[in-house]
Formats: C-alpha cells, sequence, structure tokens
C-alpha cells in the first residue's frame, strides 16, 4: 500500500468545503420531511413528504416492494400486479424455462390468472414503518465498549423488534446506519406466493446482452410482471389455489405524458450496498489489489461459460442465470475501477482526511481524533492478507466450480456419520441429499465446470495467499505442471461429484462405503480444505480486525459530522427502503462524448444483428417500428426505449420505479452508465446516470407487441391536466383488438 500523502495535500483542501451534489444522497423516506424535501421541492416535485412516506394514511411507500429480497418492484394495479426488471425475474424465468418452453428465448405471458406460475421461495416484502430507535440504542450501550457494548445494542434490539410486532404477522429488526451512530427500526410485511405473470424474450428484455450492459445509449426492454397472492383475508399465506390477487394500500399510477429533458424524477427502492465514507486506504485496496482479482477470476469462468452457452441451447438455458450472475458484477468493476481512477478518488479521499486532520487538531475535544487516518493505513496493512483470501475465496469457491460447492452439502456424512446411525437419520439425510441431486444436475454441465475449474486454479494458486490453499489442489497443481495432462482432467475423472448415476450409485451403499468414498474424493477435499482453511484461520482473523475496522469508522463518521456541521449527511445504502431525486438529464462523462437523455426504438433497429446473441430482434417487434405502429405510447411521434437521470442509484435499485414530480410511475430503473459505477464509492452529479426502461415502452410491449391487453386493464394509466389524451387499449370496447394483440 502507498504511503499517505495527508500533508502533501493541505494547499489543495485550504478553506474548500465538502458539499453534497445536489443529486446526491440515498435518503430514509421517513426522514423526508426533516432532511430534502424542500431541495426536492425546489427542483419540482409537486407533492408533500406525508404523500411518499406516510404511516397513518396511504402513500407511495405502500406500492414499493422489496423483491425476493434483493432487488424492487412495485405495485401497478389493485389486483396485485408488480413490475420488476427482467434481470431480477430472471431465475425465475429461467426455472420455468427448458427446451419444449423455452420463455428465456420467447418470453412468457399468462392470459388469465390460472396461467400465472407459480416460484417456490420468492417473496414480497413491504415496509410498515420505520422507527428511529437510535436514543433507545444509545442508551443501551452507554458508557461499554467492546463485546458488552455488542451485547446490550443486540438485546435492546431484540426487545424493540418483539415489541413492535407482538401479536401481529409483522417482522421487526433493528439495523445500524452510519456505522452505528444511528439505528431505525424496519417493520415490515412479507408475501409468500409472488407468480410470474409476463416477461417480455430476452431479446427484449436483455437486448444488448453483455456488450450493452453499464453502457448507454441503452435499448433493453428490461421488465417482468409478477403478481402477489395473499389468502382471503388479504394477509400473507403460503402457496395455495385458494390464495386470491393481493388487494395493495397503494398501486402506482402510470403517466401517459412522457418526460422532457431536465423533469424532475425520484427512484424509490431498496439499493443494496454503498460505501462512501470509505478512507483512501480501503479505496486504495480496491482500486490496486480487490477489483483486478475478481474481475480475472471472473473473466476466466466466463470465457468458458459463455462459449459452451453459444454452442449448445440446452447449456444456455442452464447457465443463463448463473451467467448473468458472474457477468454482471464483472462488468461494473471494471467500470468502477476507471471511473475512479479517473476522477482521482485515492487523492480526493486524502485530501477529505487532510481537512479532518486539521480540523481535529484545532477543535477541543477532538484532537486525539486527528491520528485516525494514519491508524487507518496500519490496519488496512494489517488486513490485507485477510481481506484478499476471503475475495479469492468468493470467487473460487461460491463463483467458481460448482462442484467444490455441491460437495460441502456431503459433510454431514463423513463427519457424523456415527452418530446419524445411531440416532436412526442416516437414512433421512440420505433422502434429502437424493432429493437435491434433482435440481443440483437439472443445471450442471460437467465439462463446463470442469473448463471452469481449469481455467480459475493457477489465478487462485498464484493468486490467494497460502493461508487459505487446499493441500489436495496445491499438490494435484505440482504434479501436472510442466506436463500436457491438467489437473482439472484428473479431478474430473476421480470425482464423484460430476457424475450424477454414480452419485445416486454411492448413495445405496452401505454408511461406511459412503462415507470412506466421499472422504477421499477429490473435490470433496479441496471444498473442506478451503472451508476449513478459512473458518480456522483467515475468518476468526478477519472478523477481529473488521471489528477494529468497525469501530474506528464510527468514530471517523460521527467525528466528520461533528466537525462539519455544514453538510447534510445521507447514511450508506443497507438494503434498506430509499429514495433518491434528480433529473431527466444527459451529460458529457468524456471529452467529444455527449449522452442523449433517451433512446428510442430507431436504435434498437439501428442494432439489429439477424440471429447474434446480443441484437437479435423479434420479428413483431421490427414490424410494429416499421409500421410506426406504436398506439398511444408514442412520446412526441416517437417509440421512446430507455431514459437516463442523475438519481443516486446502486445494486438493490434494480426494478425501482422512477416517478416524476406528481409520483406517477414514467420509467423502471435497470442499470448505471460505466463512469457511474464509481458512485457506490464516490458520486459525481455531473458525471453519474442511472438508466430506466421508459414506462409507455413497457406498455407497448405487453400491449401491442405481447397482445396482453388485458393486463394493461388492470392499470390506471393517467395523463396531467394539460395533456391531450389519447385513447387507450380498451378490451370492453374491442374485443378483436384483443385477440389480435392490439393491432
Amino acid at each position: 500500500m502507498k504511503n499517505l500523502k495527508i500533508f502533501l495535500l493541505f494547499a489543495l483542501v485550504g478553506l474548500t468545503s465538502i458539499r453534497l451534489s445536489a443529486h446526491e444522497g440515498m435518503w430514509i423516506p421517513s426522514t423526508l420531511a426533516k432532511l430534502v424535501v424542500g431541495d426536492m421541492q425546489a427542483m419540482g416535485l409537486q407533492l408533500e413528504a406525508e404523500d411518499i412516506y406516510s404511516i397513518n394514511n396511504s402513500s407511495i411507500k405502500d406500492a414499493i416492494v422489496h423483491f425476493g429480497g434483493g432487488c424492487t418492484a412495485e405495485v401497478i394495479s389493485d389486483k396485485g400486479l408488480i413490475l420488476t426488471n427482467h434481470h431480477c425475474g430472471y431465475s425465475q424465468i429461467q426455472f420455468h424455462s427448458s427446451l419444449e418452453n423455452d420463455y428465456l428465448t420467447d418470453g412468457f405471458w399468462a392470459m388469465n390468472h390460472s396461467e400465472e406460475l407459480q416460484n417456490p421461495n420468492l417473496t414480497a416484502t413491504f415496509v410498515v414503518r420505520i422507527e428511529d430507535v437510535s436514543d433507545q440504542m444509545k442508551k443501551a450501550a452507554k458508557d461499554l465498549r467492546g463485546e458488552a457494548r455488542e451485547a446490550a445494542l443486540a438485546t435492546m434490539a431484540r426487545n424493540l423488534e418483539r415489541n413492535a410486532v407482538e401479536g401481529t404477522h409483522y417482522k421487526a429488526e433493528v439495523k445500524p446506519f452510519f456505522y452505528g451512530n444511528a439505528h431505525y427500526m424496519i417493520v415490515t410485511e412479507t408475501f409468500l406466493d409472488v407468480r410470474m405473470v409476463g416477461a417480455p424474450p430476452s431479446s427484449i428484455g436483455k437486448f444488448g446482452g453483455d456488450t450493452d450492459n453499464w453502457m448507454w445509449p441503452r435499448h433493453t426492454g428490461d421488465f417482468a410482471l409478477f403478481r402477489i397472492y395473499a389468502g382471503p383475508d388479504n394477509k400473507p399465506a403460503p402457496y395455495s389455489e385458494d390464495n386470491v390477487p393481493y388487494r395493495p394500500k397503494y398501486s402506482l399510477p402510470i403517466s401517459m405524458d412522457g418526460l422532457k429533458d431536465g423533469d424532475f424524477t425520484m427512484v424509490f427502492g431498496f439499493p443494496g450496498f454503498t460505501e462512501q465514507y470509505l478512507t483512501s486506504h480501503a479505496v486504495e485496496y480496491v482500486v490496486e489489489v480487490q477489483n483486478p482479482a475478481r474481475i480475472a477470476m471472473r473473466e476466466a469462468a466466463l470465457g468458458v461459460i459463455d462459449a459452451a452457452m453459444a454452442a449448445n441451447d440446452k447449456t444456455r438455458i442452464q447457465y443463463a442465470s448463473k451467467q448473468s450472475r458472474i457477468s454482471n458484477a464483472y462488468k461494473k468493476w471494471i467500470g468502477q475501477s476507471m471511473g475512479l481512477e479517473r476522477f482521482d478518488a485515492i487523492d480526493k479521499k486524502l485530501a477529505q482526511e487532510a481537512r479532518f486532520i486539521e480540523k481535529a487538531r484545532t477543535t477541543k475535544g477532538y484532537e486525539g481524533l486527528s491520528q485516525l487516518p494514519t491508524e487507518f493505513a496500519d490496519l488496512y496493512e494489517r488486513m490485507l492478507p485477510y481481506r484478499l483470501s476471503r475475495d479469492y475465496l468468493i470467487e473460487f469457491y461460491y463463483y467458481g466450480p460448482e462442484v467444490l460447492r455441491y460437495a460441502a452439502n456431503y459433510r454431514k456424512l463423513v463427519e457424523l456419520r456415527d452418530s446419524l446411525e445411531k440416532a436412526g437419520t442416516w437414512e433421512d439425510e440420505v433422502a434429502k441429499l437424493e432429493k437435491s441431486l434433482d435440481g443440483f444436475f437439472k443445471n450442471f454441465n460437467a465439462e463446463v465446470d470442469r473448463g471452469v475449474m481449469a481455467a480459475q486454479m493457477d489465478l487462485f494458486l498464484n493468486g490467494a495467499p497460502e493461508m487459505l490453499h487446499s493441500a489436495t489442489l496445491k499438490n494435484l497443481a505440482a504434479k501436472h505442471r510442466g506436463k500436457e495432462t491438467s489437473p482439472a482432467d484428473e479431478l474430473a475423472s476421480k470425482s464423484v461429484f460430476y457424475d450424477e448415476s454414480k452419485l445416486r450409485g454411492l448413495l445405496q451403499k452401505s454408511p461406511k462405503k459412503v462415507a470412506k468414498t466421499i472422504s477421499s474424493d477429490p473435490i470433496f477435499k479441496i471444498s473442506t480444505e478451503l472451508l476449513n482453511a478459512y473458518g480456522s484461520v483467515v475468518q476468526p482473523k478477519y472478523a477481529e480486525l473488521n471489528d477494529e475496522l468497525d469501530a474506528m469508522m464510527q468514530r471517523y463518521v460521527q467525528a466528520t459530522m461533528d466537525l462539519f456541521p455544514d453538510k447534510t449527511y445521507w447514511p450508506d445504502a443497507n438494503s434498506t427502503i430509499r429514495l433518491t431525486f434528480g433529473k431527466m438529464e444527459g451529460t458529457e462523462p468524456r471529452d467529444g462524448l455527449i449522452y442523449k437523455p433517451y433512446t428510442t426504438l430507431d436504435g434498437v433497429v439501428q442494432k439489429y444483428i439477424p440471429g447474434d446473441r446480443d441484437f437479435d430482434v423479434p420479428e413483431r417487434l421490427l414490424e410494429l417500428h416499421a409500421n410506426r405502429d406504436y398506439g398511444p405510447y408514442a412520446t412526441d411521434g416517437e417509440m421512446r426505449v430507455c431514459f437516463i437521470g442523475s438519481n443516486h442509484t446502486t445494486g438493490g435499485n434494480s426494478g425501482s420505479p422512477a416517478l416524476n414530480a406528481r409520483g406517477e410511475l414514467v420509467g423502471l430503473n435497470f442499470d448505471r452508465t460505466w463512469e457511474s459505477t464509481m458512485s457506490d464509492i464516490m458520486f459525481n452529479g455531473e458525471i453519474c446516470r442511472n438508466i430506466m426502461v421508459d414506462a409507455k415502452y413497457i406498455l407497448f410491449i405487453i400491449d401491442k407487441f405481447a397482445g396482453a391487453g388485458h393486463l394493461i386493464d388492470e392499470m390506471n394509466l393517467v395523463y396531467s391536466e394539460d395533456a391531450k389524451p389519447n385513447p387507450v387499449h380498451e378490451a370492453e370496447d374491442a374485443p378483436a383488438e384483443k385477440e389480435m394483440g392490439g393491432l
């Protein structure tokens, strides 16, 4: 790591104040009235804070859904219809796809409720209310340090959560904000029956593929439709044929006006994770160590997976969701490093730290905190091998060869054989594993997995610290070094985990035979050695140092807020509901490059390459374009597809509604521009842009392309008072039109 350059940067900071960009921030909805609603109204918002977040009346927050725990969705009808991204519903689309019913390629549209598809384990969660419990938590931890403090906080959190939901079906969670300097309790309601209603073909929902991912201009119809079902009492219930469509407290109206350049926009959802308060040392690790390692590992895996998917339709379906998970972060990290380097993020952080030191030294009661930046430098040096080990374990074990993860399911048979036999539960454990075989091998290709192992093995052994290494893997690599033979081939030939029939046959044998075979299996040994090394050597020290880091960050962030009170602070994203605001606006991210604020269907046709994986276009869409058959969904005669805005978003905001000044749905957030991926660490309001599908393009695809106008009938399509309304699809008046897809 580089030496601190703090003292060389005093000249850079001088009297410069640290100010928020006009569009920066992911705001807790319950704090809008106190902190930023005035700024929002000055930019064009026509609502009050109570219209957005209310606990006494229905409000926009009652239409915002945490979809599957990782994305956002929103309610768009009074029958529980929800809208999210195609890529958020991708695993469900893939789950229901087969060679006979290839919904990934052809799309899926339920023409009535009975055709809507069940999705095991998919949930939809609403926020009931948010409570600031900072005072109670601070009181519980007063004068305590270390483990005693953490125990007191945990006890108080449990008490608050229990009292908040007693006698209800709600759940509550107290979460830390500002590195534990504040705490909020989130009370939620989770629905368990969420069914797939509609999804365009991937040639629309993933148009542009990996080529266009994180890029602008974008022409992707990244949306899918699901429906929440409830019991007859409108409360959450497990899947049942007796369940009925959920009756929401609020559903979003959809604007038919279209946006103009500079119009106010806001994005409401569940952003996953930002790190705006990181010090220069952490940013340096991300740019110079972490991202290069992760990018190399994923690039190796993608080279194998992409080639296999292109060569075989069955493999394409099997690996569609996996490839998407791997490639999305891979390309993001490339753009993130590029942006952080280009905008001198490390030096900017150093300048902030220099200003912090100067202010702390000259402020009574804060003098001792002036040493914090130096202490951070020492701590990150000590953390380096443990952080790097953790990064490599994630990339190799969790995103690399799947057999490593699957083999870990068999540890009980080896380590607890005697106790399982004595308890008479051996057969039960074997039955669970036999049941898991179908799910695992349904989406597994042994040759692809072997190829991923071969591609990543040397990168892992050469890059991961020695403390994480597997002796079996290391010895196998040494055995084949300098030879034409491959260690991955040997693993594939000797391990039972690559062969479903062998594994099924083994599970029928005696407990002694099963345990002996599994324990000597090379894949099982590598899997076990990696987890044991991490669990016994890496994780304890990493946790210890990370606790030390969290404590330092808590002091640093609190002191920063105290020393620089002229700034309005927002807490890092932590998968809790947030609102961000900005405008529909383009940008000039690089010299000579201008991003216009929206794209049109003309651009889809211009990118069209027949048969291409990323840029093929359905014949029906080409026909609609050729005839300019856009129905009421055009804006100023154009069929707009996507637009960009200066809203501060991150992962988890996928599927979030983009709302206009009146709180009406105008788009669906799904991405950021490549330069904007640095915004997880450092936001630049002049450059950072989020990417959204135009809501009217979504309606156009549902109605004119798919002929699913019955779904449009559920929605509340609205025009502003000064807009000239056009006739909208009316199924009752035009049954023939409905049958013909709106022609």
